[in-house]
């Protein structure tokens, strides 16, 4: 029918504009938070555009499921509004008839939000961890930022640098806290060089630079003056990057992991939770979207939106649950996508029978009545 095949563009062009503005509030959140952990040498800088895009495509699945419901529910109120339902059901149809074309569009994004969930998204999640890990593995003098203080990997030492050379074989002003048996030591030299010996170990050599070291009383320090101070830097290796993150697990790794421990299990719910809440969460739009043509539709969105909140909260519940051990995963997945479901045959039973006799708002307006002619007699 054409006014069905008009209905889909909508939801295209429609779904279209609200990715697109989930999508770009999404990256310039992690665009924010990613920049204050790079200013703060949390992450490299050279990693960050990299970070920022693995960050975006892990919270795609949710962006798309939003997607799909508000685009569905923008679609039918803005028809209730413009009196579109009201030729569509004068015509003798009913409400079901959009079913058809709301799930040749929800079908598609759900096993895109599928293939996101089970396959893209622990990607992102590992190499997100990849890279986080291989910072933190940096030798220090290349987690070191010029004019900023750094910590060292092992969390003993503190630096800053205010001037370094491209290949970080040069380095002017520096300040170094050391934390060794509890006892402090601060080194603040002029210069600096890093050099390498046969093993393939660096050493940072300083020059010209005073040393103070705490003596057996906290609160005295005794004075070292040098020409010439050497001290051996965290050694750059190859590792293997394994996340420790189950988020970061493959599918197939996290099936293995079934047996082994029950957080392989409430992320498999969450996974599989997503695309069962992308189509169930379209087709609750179509009841929610009823709105009178001369009031505003601002309730039913802060409804839709309070519904949505509340679904995702009750699968981080049941999730949560399944990773504590307290359910089993064959009993945690399926109870909540049930109740909703229920919920959205009772919504769409409440709109097709709203001018039945029996309907409870035609119960209760033949109740009124009865109670004015009583007040009358």
């Amino acid at each position: 029918m054409i006014f069905q095949s008009a209905f889909r563009r909508e939801l295209i062009s429609v779904a279209g504009a609200v990715f697109m503005t989930l999508f770009t509030v999404t990256v310039t959140m992690m665009l924010i938070r990613i920049l204050g952990q790079a200013a703060k040498g949390s992450v490299a800088t050279e990693d960050v555009a990299a970070l920022i895009g693995f960050s975006a495509l892990s919270y795609s699945p949710i962006i798309l499921v939003l997607t799909g419901f508000i685009s569905v529910l923008l679609v039918i109120t803005r028809s209730y509004q413009d009196s579109e339902m009201v030729v569509w059901f004068a015509s003798g149809l009913s409400l079901t008839r959009w079913l058809r074309p709301i799930l040749e569009f929800a079908l598609p994004l759900a096993i895109l939000v599928g293939a996101f969930s089970f396959l893209i998204t622990p990607w992102s999640h590992y190499q997100n961890a990849v890279y986080r890990a291989r910072f933190d593995q940096r030798e220090d003098l290349a987690r070191i930022s010029p004019g900023k203080f750094q910590e060292s990997a092992n969390k003993r030492r503190i630096f800053f640098v205010e001037k370094m050379s491209e290949d970080m074989s040069y380095v002017e002003n520096i300040f170094m806290r050391s934390i060794r048996d509890n006892a402090i030591s601060i080194v603040v030299a002029r210069e600096g060089t890093v050099q390498t010996n046969e093993k393939g170990e660096r050493y940072l050599i300083l020059d010209r630079g005073h040393r103070y070291e705490q003596t057996q009383e906290p609160s005295e320090f005794r004075l070292l003056e040098f020409e010439k101070y050497t001290t051996l830097l965290d050694n750059s290796r190859e590792a293997d990057y394994v996340a420790d993150s189950i988020r970061a697990l493959s599918t197939p790794e996290l099936v293995a992991l079934f047996s082994a421990t029950p957080r392989a299990k409430g992320e498999m719910l969450w996974r599989v939770a997503q695309p069962i809440m992308a189509l169930l969460l379209m087709f609750l739009a179509v009841p929610l979207g009823f709105v009178n043509p001369r009031a505003g539709r601002s309730f039913n969105l802060i409804l839709a939106l309070l519904l949505y909140v509340a679904y995702n909260n009750l699968t981080s519940v049941m999730q949560s649950s399944v990773t504590r051990g307290r359910m089993s995963l064959l009993l945690g997945w399926w109870p909540l996508h049930f109740v909703v479901a229920l919920i959205i045959l009772s919504l769409y039973a409440w709109r097709l029978y709203i001018n039945d006799r029996r309907h409870p708002l035609a119960l209760l307006a033949t109740w009124k009545k009865r109670l004015r002619k009583g007040d009358r007699v």
